[in-house]
């Protein structure tokens, strides 16, 4: 299970401290929430927030645009130095161009889908996204509860890419924790967002070692 921490639920005052906890956990790129105020109900890290922490971490930096019209910022984005890009099939008209976009520019090419977004609705860009995330809460506060209906969808999504012959990765977004990480594994899912979970526990480099052993442990 790869691991990538929200510092969305960092302390938003030390964001650099946040990024050598990130780098001290062993964690495998650090996923950066960018919101407008209008597709999701907050105000997030722009561009030169982004550019200023790729300047201060070795790992790569996953942006989550949570942004309406997400196709007119993501130039910049990969820019100022993120290393994935992952757009909302909610407020991106044209998908497959934004997609084919980001992986002419090198950057791994995402897509998320809310939790009440049926998996079924990106079975033909399945060929051209790097990885789906599946928001296991309503995207737009850290903190919130698991919905563990996306279980399902993502033993869904994972069947759909088998029959494709197509190698997708599949990531879960959300109330991710050590109670439910191995049931994200067992799913299908390969990589998790974890905000809450790694920055409120008291000693968030330990956390994310926990989180690895809990996705991995073998049930009695």
């Amino acid at each position: 299970m790869h691991l990538a921490p929200s510092i969305l639920a960092a302390d938003l005052a030390d964001l650099a401290g946040a990024l050598r906890l990130c780098e001290d956990g062993g964690a495998d790129w650090v996923h950066v929430d960018v919101m407008d105020g209008r597709f999701v109900p907050n105000l997030t890290f722009g561009i030169p927030v982004v550019a200023a922490l790729k300047r201060r971490t070795r790992l790569p930096l996953d942006v989550h645009l949570m942004v309406e019209e997400p196709s007119r910022l993501m130039e910049e984005y990969v820019r100022a130095g993120a290393a994935g890009i992952t757009v909302h099939w909610e407020a991106e008209t044209h998908l497959h161009r934004a997609l084919t976009a980001l992986r002419q520019w090198g950057v791994r090419a995402g897509v998320a889908l809310n939790p009440a977004t049926p998996v079924e609705l990106l079975q033909d860009v399945l060929g051209t996204a790097d990885h789906v995330l599946l928001m296991s809460v309503n995207p737009g506060f850290a903190g919130q509860a698991f919905i563990p209906e996306t279980l399902e969808k993502a033993r869904r999504l994972q069947a759909m890419a088998r029959r494709s012959g197509r190698p997708l990765s599949i990531g879960m977004d959300g109330g991710l924790g050590r109670g439910n990480i191995r049931a994200a594994l067992l799913a299908g899912v390969d990589f998790a967002v974890a905000g809450s979970a790694v920055f409120a526990a008291a000693d968030p480099v330990q956390e994310m070692l926990a989180l690895r052993q809990a996705a991995h442990a073998e049930t009695v």
